[in-house]
């Protein structure tokens, strides 16, 4: 039975037992810890740059508040394409042991898989921020650091599956995002931006190094295979193609608009469009709620059914008990697609409806609202096709995984590319457009593989047959 499914469904059984406590209280947490643990260096990210160039505003010229933002955005974009592949490998291999119950080698795991993703990219960060750019050493220092801080936590994170101490992981952000906030506000009059650097590493710092100190504590072992993993890059390179495709596909549109003529070209190199970037992170925050509900409920009903039909399958019962199963697991797959349709449908269209006053409440240059609406579409369709692709994981379809990441790049860097020649008015449709394309693509090939299920598993899946 293919393992994959049971990190992430881990993580939804654990959180839905909180929302089941009779008290609002529980509720609360539950969708809290699940927005957390599904989206937490990401909201923990736009909510402390907005805070910090926020306050920053007074004491600092807009010149350092653009370097210290684009900075900020290049390493987290980087950093999310480079640690792609090991973490995701890592993933699958931390399933398998935690389906063995064995995750004494946890520790010794996260040990190597940061090890190994910083000997992949410091190679490329410390020349492009050292030679390429033209930054003060104090800020092109300052960024290596936040890189290196920032790639670490995309590693950890991934450990969290296995340590479900939410509370604790929930106190660490917080704290951290607090402690950033805090320090770089009080350190951007005096060293401008590397202060407000200064400040952020420090909350990034205080996060990573408690949720290692968390990893360590949980597991208070040795551990003698920090490398053990490297091996399923062999197995599962197919998962790796993928990761390292979808992560690209994500930052693919941000970066060929920063070749816009109405891009931002600072002194120091950095090269962004603030309007395009702006107006699309905000619309990726609409999908953070189905996120968490689909954590909470769909993966975890989705996963009881899934679980139910490969389990009926190793006790040998009748085959009429196996098409019940195929049957239940088919509804289970057309009620989630259903449900998310509803929540996030609802989300997207309210946002897009109300889209002019969210962007004067937040104050917003209203230049952003038309590719805001078509990035609030191009969300709906992209969180889509990402539940999707967990789905297919569920049942190993490693190379579908694979294709449809492909997929998702070549059509958001043509698409992208296309409207950025037809002008500012097409701007944002080829990010909408590539998220339609791969979310029909995902979504035909998902129930094409729900519906055929007990031919793959008996027949394309059975060595016996294929020998």
């Amino acid at each position: 039975m293919p393992e994959r499914g049971r990190v992430v469904a881990g993580i939804g059984f654990e959180l839905r037992r909180l929302t089941e406590r009779d008290d609002l209280i529980g509720v609360v947490q539950g969708y809290g810890y699940a927005a957390l643990a599904t989206s937490g260096p990401w909201l923990f990210t736009i909510l402390s740059l907005s805070a910090i160039v926020v306050l920053g505003m007074p004491a600092t010229t807009p010149q350092e508040l653009a370097t210290f933002r684009v900075l900020i955005v290049y390493n987290f974009a980087f950093s999310l394409v480079l640690a792609g592949p090991a973490t995701i490998v890592t993933t699958r291999y931390l399933a398998n042991c935690i389906h063995a119950k064995d995750v004494g080698q946890a520790p010794a795991m996260m040990v190597g898989a940061l090890t190994l993703v910083y000997a992949a990219a410091l190679p490329i960060a410390v020349p492009f921020y050292l030679v390429h750019l033209r930054l003060e050493a104090p800020i092109s220092l300052s960024a290596i650091l936040n890189f290196m801080l920032v790639l670490g936590i995309w590693v950890v994170s991934i450990f969290l599956t296995a340590l479900k101490n939410y509370r604790a992981v929930t106190v660490s952000f917080l704290a951290g995002m607090s402690a950033g906030i805090l320090g770089a506000s009080l350190l951007a009059p005096v060293w401008g931006v590397a202060g407000m650097l200064t400040g952020f590493n420090t909350a990034l710092a205080l996060i990573l190094f408690s949720l290692i100190a968390r990893v360590f504590a949980e597991y208070p072992t040795r551990g003698d295979r920090p490398f053990a993993f490297v091996g399923g890059f062999r197995s599962y390179w197919e998962l790796a193609l993928g990761a390292l495709a979808y992560n690209a596909a994500i930052w693919a549109d941000k970066w060929i608009m920063w070749l816009a003529p109405e891009r931002e070209r600072l002194t120091s190199g950095l090269v962004s469009f603030p309007d395009y970037d702006g107006a699309m992170f905000l619309a990726y925050l609409s999908i953070v709620p189905s996120i968490a509900a689909f954590t909470l409920t769909i993966e975890t009903g989705f996963f009881e059914k899934y679980q139910r039909f490969y389990d009926d399958i190793q006790r040998h019962v009748p085959y009429s008990r196996i098409e019940f199963n195929h049957r239940e697991l088919s509804r289970s797959f057309l009620d989630g697609a259903r449900n998310f349709l509803v929540l996030q449908g609802s989300i997207s269209v309210a946002a897009i409806l109300m889209a002019p006053q969210i962007l004067e409440w937040l104050g917003i240059n209203f230049r952003q609202l038309g590719v805001f609406r078509l990035g609030l579409l191009g969300a709906f369709f992209h969180a889509g096709f990402l539940f999707l692709s967990i789905i297919l994981s569920y049942f190993d379809q490693r190379r579908s995984h694979m294709n449809l990441g492909v997929l998702l790049l070549a059509t958001n860097c043509a698409f992208t590319f296309v409207s950025l020649r037809m002008g500012f008015g097409y701007y944002g449709y080829g990010y909408f457009l590539s998220a339609l394309a791969a979310f029909g693509c995902a979504f035909v090939t998902s129930a094409r593989v729900v519906a055929r299920l007990p031919y793959e598993t008996f027949i394309c899946t059975n060595t016996s047959v294929q020998g």
